[in-house]
């Protein structure tokens, strides 16, 4: 990835909400905080963001509130080797190198100093439903082979994932499996394994895991077949190995504003009047990481939803992780929202 200045820097008053477009559209995971003089003062990465997401940071704050100023950088002369060495013994994935007075001459990124990784997790897409809110496109079609733009949903999924470095598949199917089966095939053309969990009955967006002919030996990813989104995979299995929970949980912030005044009280006592407040919830996104062990909660063949198995990993006293995703998401289950991804998605 070349470096380009402009892409991947920003002020320190620069609002946090923008921060995160720059680091979503230079895709490389970070911005870099500089002052009047162009020296680096501080480096804001796509974990430090989702942190403080999950803090309830306002968006509208300068960045400069949660940059990280104690960054590591190397001088004007380092080479790429002495970048990997120092990326490696820190754990970190981007070097910036600063000339003698502070300034910012160049970034080094791991992505481009190692080679691309094959990734030896699975991956479950949830591929059976009807789409009945979706008629009567679906009538004859099942939800995941509409097409936006010029392919189906699901083969949109299946390369992001790919891309990502993920080569083993299993596609739940139920509803007109066949014209998946037929599309797909065994993924040879994809140059990826692509195995199926043939429902007999409908099991929601959890029971078909209970299929697998053999228990992962490494984190699951398990994605709903009707999403959209720019999601960083390595970003989430970060995430995952870094926390380890036995489940990641990737969620997306959702406002919805109250139509009236909000009145607060005690008993028969006016505390306090609110007009037309917005309350924000997370909301779940429908693409998770599940440890292994978390597939023998399930019931053999049942219908089972996926925040049910959840739940009843809380209740045994297991870690459940949130990931808030900033990036572009979007839940492609109504005509309106289908039209709005063939307008938005490119």
């Amino acid at each position: 990835m070349k470096f380009e200045r402009a892409n991947i820097t920003t002020s320190t008053s620069t609002p946090i909400r923008d921060v995160i477009a720059v680091i979503d559209h230079s895709a490389t995971q970070i911005a870099l905080v500089v002052n009047d003089s162009g020296a680096l003062v501080g480096t804001v990465t796509d974990g430090d963001i989702r942190r403080s997401l999950l803090r309830g940071e306002s968006l509208d704050q300068p960045i400069e509130n949660i940059m990280h100023r104690g960054f590591r950088a190397l001088t004007e002369h380092s080479t790429g080797d002495e970048a990997l060495a120092l990326m490696r013994r820190e754990k970190i994935r981007q070097i910036p190198v600063l000339d003698s007075a502070g300034r910012l001459v160049q970034v080094f990124f791991l992505d481009e100093l190692i080679r691309p990784v094959i990734l030896p997790n699975s991956v479950v897409i949830m591929a059976g439903g009807e789409g009945k809110r979706l008629r009567p496109m679906t009538q004859n079609c099942p939800k995941p082979m509409l097409r936006v733009g010029d392919r189906p949903l699901l083969e949109i999924i299946l390369q992001q994932c790919i891309d990502a470095g993920f080569r083993e598949f299993y596609l739940a199917v139920n509803y007109l499996k066949h014209q998946i089966k037929d599309y797909f095939g065994d993924g040879a053309r994809f140059n990826v394994q692509i195995r199926y969990l043939e429902e007999t009955q409908p099991l929601g967006t959890a029971g078909a895991l209970s299929l697998l002919s053999q228990r992962p030996t490494k984190p699951l990813l398990v994605m709903n077949g009707d999403v959209l989104t720019r999601v960083d995979f390595s970003c989430l299995l970060r995430f995952h190995e870094e926390h380890n929970p036995a489940a990641t949980l990737c969620v997306r912030e959702h406002a919805t504003q109250i139509p009236y005044g909000v009145v607060r009280t005690d008993d028969i006592h006016v505390l306090g009047l609110e007009e037309k407040p917005v309350l924000t919830h997370y909301v779940n996104a429908g693409i998770y990481l599940l440890n292994p062990e978390l597939l023998d909660l399930l019931p053999e063949n049942q219908f089972y939803h996926m925040p049910q198995l959840l739940e009843q990993a809380v209740g045994q006293q297991c870690r459940v992780a949130a990931f808030p995703i900033h990036e572009y998401w979007l839940d492609v289950g109504l005509p309106e929202t289908l039209e709005r991804a063939h307008g938005e998605w490119r």
